[in-house]
Protein backbone atom coordinates (compact mmCIF):
# COMPACT_ATOMS: atom_id res chain seq x y z
CA UNK A 1 0.00 0.00 0.00
CA UNK A 2 1.62 3.57 -1.13
CA UNK A 3 0.90 6.92 0.09
CA UNK A 4 2.09 8.11 -2.75
CA UNK A 5 -0.79 5.99 -4.80
CA UNK A 6 -3.52 7.51 -2.06
CA UNK A 7 -2.22 11.39 -2.70
CA UNK A 8 -2.36 10.70 -6.60
CA UNK A 9 -5.65 9.25 -6.66
CA UNK A 10 -7.01 12.48 -4.33
CA UNK A 11 -4.46 15.11 -6.41
CA UNK A 12 -6.16 13.71 -9.41
CA UNK A 13 -10.20 14.02 -8.17
CA UNK A 14 -9.25 17.39 -6.58
CA UNK A 15 -8.34 18.43 -10.38
CA UNK A 16 -11.77 18.37 -11.75
CA UNK A 17 -12.58 21.65 -9.59
CA UNK A 18 -16.10 19.86 -8.29
CA UNK A 19 -18.17 17.16 -8.65
CA UNK A 20 -21.25 18.39 -7.72
CA UNK A 21 -24.35 16.63 -8.37
CA UNK A 22 -25.25 19.15 -10.81
CA UNK A 23 -22.07 19.95 -12.50
CA UNK A 24 -20.65 19.67 -15.75
CA UNK A 25 -20.49 16.22 -17.89
CA UNK A 26 -19.54 16.45 -20.68
CA UNK A 27 -16.17 17.95 -20.10
CA UNK A 28 -13.07 15.83 -19.54
CA UNK A 29 -11.26 18.13 -17.43
CA UNK A 30 -14.16 19.67 -14.96
CA UNK A 31 -16.99 18.39 -13.59
CA UNK A 32 -18.38 15.22 -11.95
CA UNK A 33 -18.77 13.62 -15.54
CA UNK A 34 -14.93 13.88 -15.78
CA UNK A 35 -14.44 12.15 -12.37
CA UNK A 36 -17.04 9.27 -13.28
CA UNK A 37 -15.05 8.79 -16.33
CA UNK A 38 -11.79 8.73 -14.95
CA UNK A 39 -12.78 6.42 -11.37
CA UNK A 40 -14.46 3.87 -14.17
CA UNK A 41 -11.11 3.90 -15.78
CA UNK A 42 -8.91 3.55 -12.96
CA UNK A 43 -10.85 0.41 -12.13
CA UNK A 44 -10.04 -0.73 -14.89
CA UNK A 45 -6.41 -0.01 -15.22
CA UNK A 46 -6.09 -1.57 -11.28
CA UNK A 47 -8.14 -4.28 -11.79
CA UNK A 48 -6.11 -7.05 -13.07
CA UNK A 49 -8.43 -8.06 -15.27
CA UNK A 50 -10.35 -9.38 -12.21
CA UNK A 51 -13.02 -5.92 -11.85
CA UNK A 52 -16.54 -6.08 -13.65
CA UNK A 53 -17.31 -2.57 -13.84
CA UNK A 54 -20.03 -0.74 -14.49
CA UNK A 55 -21.90 2.74 -14.40
CA UNK A 56 -24.89 2.29 -12.57
CA UNK A 57 -27.67 5.11 -13.76
CA UNK A 58 -30.73 6.74 -12.13
CA UNK A 59 -32.55 9.59 -12.26
CA UNK A 60 -33.66 11.66 -9.34
CA UNK A 61 -35.06 15.37 -8.54
CA UNK A 62 -33.89 17.89 -5.90
CA UNK A 63 -35.50 21.34 -5.04
CA UNK A 64 -36.95 21.21 -8.64
CA UNK A 65 -34.29 20.30 -10.79
CA UNK A 66 -34.10 17.12 -12.57
CA UNK A 67 -30.85 15.33 -13.15
CA UNK A 68 -29.60 11.23 -14.52
CA UNK A 69 -26.30 10.25 -12.45
CA UNK A 70 -24.03 7.27 -12.50
CA UNK A 71 -23.09 5.25 -9.42
CA UNK A 72 -19.37 3.68 -10.51
CA UNK A 73 -19.54 -0.02 -9.74
CA UNK A 74 -16.58 -2.59 -9.51
CA UNK A 75 -17.03 -5.99 -8.88
CA UNK A 76 -14.55 -8.87 -7.66
CA UNK A 77 -16.19 -12.20 -8.52
CA UNK A 78 -15.72 -15.28 -5.78
CA UNK A 79 -15.08 -18.31 -5.79
CA UNK A 80 -17.68 -19.65 -3.45
CA UNK A 81 -21.36 -19.66 -4.86
CA UNK A 82 -24.12 -18.25 -2.06
CA UNK A 83 -21.27 -17.00 0.13
CA UNK A 84 -23.04 -13.52 0.56
CA UNK A 85 -21.49 -10.12 -0.74
CA UNK A 86 -19.53 -7.52 0.74
CA UNK A 87 -19.31 -3.51 -0.08
CA UNK A 88 -16.99 -1.39 0.36
CA UNK A 89 -18.72 1.96 -0.52
CA UNK A 90 -17.37 6.06 -0.84
CA UNK A 91 -19.44 8.75 -2.39
CA UNK A 92 -17.53 10.65 -4.65
CA UNK A 93 -19.32 14.01 -5.63
CA UNK A 94 -18.52 17.01 -3.66
CA UNK A 95 -20.47 20.35 -3.04
CA UNK A 96 -20.13 23.66 -2.51
CA UNK A 97 -22.32 26.16 0.27
CA UNK A 98 -24.92 25.76 -2.09
CA UNK A 99 -25.87 22.04 -2.89
CA UNK A 100 -26.79 23.24 -6.37
CA UNK A 101 -23.79 25.12 -7.55
CA UNK A 102 -21.82 22.96 -10.05
CA UNK A 103 -19.58 25.61 -11.15
CA UNK A 104 -17.74 27.10 -7.61
CA UNK A 105 -14.62 24.76 -7.02
CA UNK A 106 -15.32 22.11 -4.24
CA UNK A 107 -12.09 20.62 -4.73
CA UNK A 108 -13.62 17.96 -2.02
CA UNK A 109 -10.06 16.09 -0.98
CA UNK A 110 -11.21 14.82 2.45
CA UNK A 111 -15.08 14.99 1.51
CA UNK A 112 -14.62 12.38 0.19
CA UNK A 113 -11.92 11.98 -2.61
CA UNK A 114 -9.89 10.35 0.62
CA UNK A 115 -12.64 7.65 0.77
CA UNK A 116 -12.93 7.15 -3.24
CA UNK A 117 -8.90 6.72 -2.74
CA UNK A 118 -9.56 4.02 -0.84
CA UNK A 119 -11.81 2.45 -2.79
CA UNK A 120 -9.42 2.54 -5.66
CA UNK A 121 -6.40 1.23 -3.88
CA UNK A 122 -7.91 -1.64 -2.14
CA UNK A 123 -9.62 -2.66 -5.23
CA UNK A 124 -5.41 -2.45 -6.90
CA UNK A 125 -4.35 -4.62 -3.97
CA UNK A 126 -7.44 -7.31 -3.78
CA UNK A 127 -7.87 -7.80 -7.59
CA UNK A 128 -4.17 -9.54 -7.70
CA UNK A 129 -5.86 -12.93 -6.52
CA UNK A 130 -9.09 -14.63 -6.28
CA UNK A 131 -11.39 -14.51 -2.85
CA UNK A 132 -14.10 -16.75 -1.67
CA UNK A 133 -16.70 -14.19 -1.23
CA UNK A 134 -17.51 -11.38 -3.95
CA UNK A 135 -16.42 -7.52 -2.95
CA UNK A 136 -18.16 -4.74 -4.93
CA UNK A 137 -16.50 -1.72 -4.78
CA UNK A 138 -18.78 1.09 -4.96
CA UNK A 139 -18.02 4.44 -6.20
CA UNK A 140 -21.31 6.57 -5.42
CA UNK A 141 -23.24 10.15 -6.20
CA UNK A 142 -25.44 12.85 -4.64
CA UNK A 143 -24.44 11.81 -1.12
CA UNK A 144 -24.67 15.63 -0.59
CA UNK A 145 -27.84 15.92 -1.62
CA UNK A 146 -29.33 13.33 0.57
CA UNK A 147 -27.48 9.94 -0.43
CA UNK A 148 -29.86 9.54 -3.65
CA UNK A 149 -27.12 6.83 -5.05
CA UNK A 150 -26.74 4.25 -2.35
CA UNK A 151 -30.55 4.49 -1.88
CA UNK A 152 -30.52 3.38 -6.17
CA UNK A 153 -27.69 1.05 -5.28
CA UNK A 154 -29.85 -0.74 -2.37
CA UNK A 155 -33.23 -0.75 -3.87
CA UNK A 156 -31.24 -2.71 -6.87
CA UNK A 157 -29.66 -5.13 -5.09
CA UNK A 158 -33.07 -5.84 -3.40
CA UNK A 159 -34.72 -6.47 -6.35
CA UNK A 160 -31.50 -8.72 -7.77
CA UNK A 161 -31.98 -10.69 -4.40
CA UNK A 162 -28.40 -9.54 -3.70
CA UNK A 163 -27.33 -11.41 -0.13
CA UNK A 164 -25.33 -7.96 1.35
CA UNK A 165 -23.57 -9.56 4.53
CA UNK A 166 -21.62 -6.49 5.23
CA UNK A 167 -21.31 -2.61 3.76
CA UNK A 168 -18.15 0.02 4.66
CA UNK A 169 -18.71 3.53 4.04
CA UNK A 170 -15.60 5.42 4.14
CA UNK A 171 -16.77 8.99 4.28
CA UNK A 172 -13.27 11.71 5.39
CA UNK A 173 -10.86 9.33 6.48
CA UNK A 174 -8.07 11.79 5.13
CA UNK A 175 -7.31 13.18 8.29
CA UNK A 176 -4.60 16.18 9.36
CA UNK A 177 -1.70 16.61 11.20
CA UNK A 178 -2.34 16.54 14.82
CA UNK A 179 -5.24 14.87 15.44
CA UNK A 180 -5.41 11.34 17.18
CA UNK A 181 -4.27 8.68 16.11
CA UNK A 182 -7.88 6.69 15.65
CA UNK A 183 -10.83 6.01 13.82
CA UNK A 184 -14.39 6.68 14.78
CA UNK A 185 -16.71 3.78 14.01
CA UNK A 186 -20.41 4.54 14.08
CA UNK A 187 -22.97 1.77 14.03
CA UNK A 188 -26.79 2.18 14.92
CA UNK A 189 -28.64 0.28 17.28
CA UNK A 190 -24.63 -1.06 18.48
CA UNK A 191 -25.57 -3.80 20.55
CA UNK A 192 -28.43 -5.47 19.25
CA UNK A 193 -28.07 -5.28 15.67
CA UNK A 194 -26.27 -7.03 13.01
CA UNK A 195 -24.20 -3.30 12.44
CA UNK A 196 -23.09 -3.89 16.04
CA UNK A 197 -21.67 -7.29 14.84
CA UNK A 198 -20.04 -5.94 12.04
CA UNK A 199 -18.61 -3.49 14.26
CA UNK A 200 -17.47 -5.68 16.60
CA UNK A 201 -15.41 -7.90 13.96
CA UNK A 202 -13.77 -4.90 12.28
CA UNK A 203 -12.43 -3.30 16.15
CA UNK A 204 -11.12 -7.21 16.70
CA UNK A 205 -9.46 -7.63 13.37
CA UNK A 206 -7.40 -4.25 13.15
CA UNK A 207 -6.61 -4.52 17.24
CA UNK A 208 -4.98 -7.43 15.61
CA UNK A 209 -3.15 -6.32 12.83
CA UNK A 210 -3.18 -2.43 13.59
CA UNK A 211 -2.64 -2.26 17.58
CA UNK A 212 -1.67 1.05 17.91
CA UNK A 213 -4.58 2.50 15.73
CA UNK A 214 -7.89 1.93 18.25
CA UNK A 215 -11.51 1.52 16.96
CA UNK A 216 -13.92 4.22 18.79
CA UNK A 217 -17.01 2.33 18.62
CA UNK A 218 -20.40 4.44 18.63
CA UNK A 219 -23.43 3.59 19.30
CA UNK A 220 -25.37 5.61 16.75
CA UNK A 221 -25.93 5.90 13.10
CA UNK A 222 -23.76 8.90 12.46
CA UNK A 223 -23.30 12.05 14.04
CA UNK A 224 -26.05 14.72 15.14
CA UNK A 225 -27.83 15.86 11.99
CA UNK A 226 -25.53 14.22 9.34
CA UNK A 227 -25.69 11.58 7.13
CA UNK A 228 -24.03 9.18 5.07
CA UNK A 229 -24.52 6.43 2.18
CA UNK A 230 -24.57 3.77 4.71
CA UNK A 231 -27.78 4.23 6.32
CA UNK A 232 -29.64 3.52 2.81
CA UNK A 233 -28.23 -0.06 4.09
CA UNK A 234 -29.21 0.06 7.49
CA UNK A 235 -32.78 1.42 6.18
CA UNK A 236 -32.98 -1.70 4.04
CA UNK A 237 -31.64 -4.31 7.09
CA UNK A 238 -27.93 -4.54 5.93
CA UNK A 239 -25.38 -4.64 8.28
CA UNK A 240 -23.40 -1.56 7.48
CA UNK A 241 -20.91 0.77 9.62
CA UNK A 242 -19.37 4.32 8.85
CA UNK A 243 -16.04 4.77 9.04
CA UNK A 244 -14.70 8.48 9.54
CA UNK A 245 -11.14 10.30 10.98
CA UNK A 246 -11.05 10.94 14.45
CA UNK A 247 -11.77 14.56 14.77
CA UNK A 248 -13.55 16.44 11.46
CA UNK A 249 -12.27 20.37 10.82
CA UNK A 250 -15.81 21.99 10.15
CA UNK A 251 -14.17 25.25 8.65
CA UNK A 252 -12.94 23.33 5.25
CA UNK A 253 -15.93 21.23 4.79
CA UNK A 254 -17.81 22.14 1.78
CA UNK A 255 -15.36 24.72 0.59
CA UNK A 256 -12.42 25.41 -1.47
CA UNK A 257 -10.20 25.21 1.38
CA UNK A 258 -10.63 21.11 1.69
CA UNK A 259 -7.85 20.17 -0.05
CA UNK A 260 -5.10 16.96 -0.72
CA UNK A 261 -2.31 19.24 1.40
CA UNK A 262 -3.94 19.18 4.29
CA UNK A 263 -4.49 15.48 4.21
CA UNK A 264 -1.93 13.07 6.86
CA UNK A 265 -1.46 10.35 3.91
CA UNK A 266 0.62 8.23 6.91
CA UNK A 267 -2.73 8.68 9.16
CA UNK A 268 -4.91 7.86 5.86
CA UNK A 269 -3.18 5.12 5.19
CA UNK A 270 -3.85 3.24 8.58
CA UNK A 271 -7.63 3.91 8.16
CA UNK A 272 -7.12 2.11 4.84
CA UNK A 273 -5.13 -0.87 5.82
CA UNK A 274 -8.35 -1.41 8.92
CA UNK A 275 -10.74 -1.44 5.57
CA UNK A 276 -8.26 -3.94 3.81
CA UNK A 277 -7.56 -6.28 6.75
CA UNK A 278 -11.43 -6.37 7.55
CA UNK A 279 -11.97 -7.07 4.09
CA UNK A 280 -9.92 -9.63 3.38
CA UNK A 281 -10.48 -11.41 6.45
CA UNK A 282 -13.84 -11.38 5.68
CA UNK A 283 -13.38 -12.28 1.82
CA UNK A 284 -10.85 -15.06 2.19
CA UNK A 285 -12.54 -17.11 5.04
CA UNK A 286 -15.64 -18.99 5.04
CA UNK A 287 -18.99 -17.33 4.95
CA UNK A 288 -21.20 -16.69 8.49
CA UNK A 289 -22.41 -19.73 9.49
CA UNK A 290 -26.39 -19.43 10.56
CA UNK A 291 -27.14 -18.03 14.18
CA UNK A 292 -26.84 -21.52 16.75
CA UNK A 293 -29.41 -22.91 19.08
CA UNK A 294 -28.87 -22.35 22.44
CA UNK A 295 -30.34 -24.50 25.31
CA UNK A 296 -29.53 -24.04 29.16
CA UNK A 297 -28.48 -27.02 30.74
CA UNK A 298 -29.68 -28.52 34.52
CA UNK A 299 -26.29 -27.95 35.89
CA UNK A 300 -26.27 -23.81 36.47
CA UNK A 301 -23.55 -22.10 34.18
CA UNK A 302 -23.58 -24.89 31.35
CA UNK A 303 -25.01 -24.38 28.05
CA UNK A 304 -25.62 -26.55 25.07
CA UNK A 305 -24.60 -24.68 21.46
CA UNK A 306 -25.78 -26.64 18.65
CA UNK A 307 -25.05 -25.77 14.54
CA UNK A 308 -24.99 -26.12 11.45
CA UNK A 309 -20.74 -26.71 10.29
CA UNK A 310 -19.94 -26.09 7.03
CA UNK A 311 -17.36 -28.76 5.77
CA UNK A 312 -14.84 -26.10 4.19
CA UNK A 313 -14.69 -24.79 8.16
CA UNK A 314 -11.51 -26.08 10.16
CA UNK A 315 -12.83 -24.56 13.21
CA UNK A 316 -14.98 -22.27 15.01
CA UNK A 317 -15.17 -19.31 17.48
CA UNK A 318 -17.81 -18.99 20.13
CA UNK A 319 -18.75 -15.49 21.96
CA UNK A 320 -20.76 -15.50 24.55
CA UNK A 321 -20.62 -11.95 25.09
CA UNK A 322 -22.50 -10.45 28.19
CA UNK A 323 -25.14 -7.93 27.24
CA UNK A 324 -23.78 -4.26 27.33
CA UNK A 325 -20.41 -5.05 26.62
CA UNK A 326 -19.39 -3.15 23.76
CA UNK A 327 -16.50 -5.64 21.77
CA UNK A 328 -15.68 -8.72 22.38
CA UNK A 329 -15.21 -11.54 24.62
CA UNK A 330 -12.41 -14.14 25.01
CA UNK A 331 -13.61 -16.78 22.77
CA UNK A 332 -14.02 -20.43 23.25
CA UNK A 333 -12.67 -22.44 19.84
CA UNK A 334 -13.57 -25.41 18.56
CA UNK A 335 -12.34 -27.86 16.04
CA UNK A 336 -14.15 -29.03 12.77
CA UNK A 337 -14.04 -32.54 14.66
CA UNK A 338 -15.62 -30.56 17.96
CA UNK A 339 -17.97 -28.59 16.16
CA UNK A 340 -22.00 -28.50 16.01
CA UNK A 341 -22.50 -29.80 19.55
CA UNK A 342 -20.91 -28.39 22.24
CA UNK A 343 -21.20 -27.65 25.88
CA UNK A 344 -20.01 -24.86 27.62
CA UNK A 345 -19.30 -24.19 30.77
CA UNK A 346 -18.23 -22.23 33.71
CA UNK A 347 -20.58 -19.30 32.65
CA UNK A 348 -22.18 -16.99 34.68
CA UNK A 349 -26.24 -17.93 34.74
CA UNK A 350 -27.06 -14.68 36.60
CA UNK A 351 -25.76 -12.79 33.20
CA UNK A 352 -28.01 -12.29 30.07
CA UNK A 353 -25.34 -13.01 27.12
CA UNK A 354 -25.74 -12.52 23.25
CA UNK A 355 -24.26 -15.64 21.64
CA UNK A 356 -22.41 -15.96 17.88
CA UNK A 357 -20.27 -18.19 16.25
CA UNK A 358 -17.59 -17.18 13.36
CA UNK A 359 -15.58 -19.98 11.02
CA UNK A 360 -12.08 -20.49 11.51
CA UNK A 361 -10.23 -21.17 7.84
CA UNK A 362 -6.95 -23.63 8.14
CA UNK A 363 -4.88 -20.76 8.77
CA UNK A 364 -6.64 -19.39 11.74
CA UNK A 365 -8.34 -16.58 10.18
CA UNK A 366 -11.42 -15.72 11.38
CA UNK A 367 -14.59 -14.95 9.18
CA UNK A 368 -17.88 -13.17 10.29
CA UNK A 369 -19.77 -13.66 12.97
CA UNK A 370 -23.74 -15.02 12.74
CA UNK A 371 -26.04 -12.96 12.62
CA UNK A 372 -28.70 -11.90 14.82
CA UNK A 373 -26.43 -12.90 17.80
CA UNK A 374 -29.27 -15.52 20.20
CA UNK A 375 -29.52 -13.94 23.30
CA UNK A 376 -29.75 -16.30 26.26
CA UNK A 377 -31.89 -14.71 29.29
CA UNK A 378 -30.37 -15.59 32.88
CA UNK A 379 -31.27 -18.98 33.99
CA UNK A 380 -33.84 -18.98 37.28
Amino acid sequence: MSNQNLMGYVQTLESFGTRNTFSETERDDFGIGAARRWIFNEFLRVGNGRLQIENQEYSFTFQGLATTQYNVIATLPGTVSDSGVLVLMANYDTRAADWLDGESLAPGADDNGSGVAALIEIARLMSSRTWNRTVIFAALTAEEQGTYGSRYFVGNAWLDGLVIDAAINNDMIGGRAGIPQSVRLYAADFYTSNNGQLARYIEYVGGLYLPAFPVELIDELDREGRWGDHREFVNAGYAAIRLIESEENLSIQNSRRDTWSLIDYDYFRKIVQLNLVALTNMAGTPPPPSPPTVAAMSDSGRYLITWATDPSTAGYAISFRPLGVQRLPPFHFVSARQAGNVVLTGLDPEVPYAVSIAPLDEHGRMGQFSSPEVVVEPTP
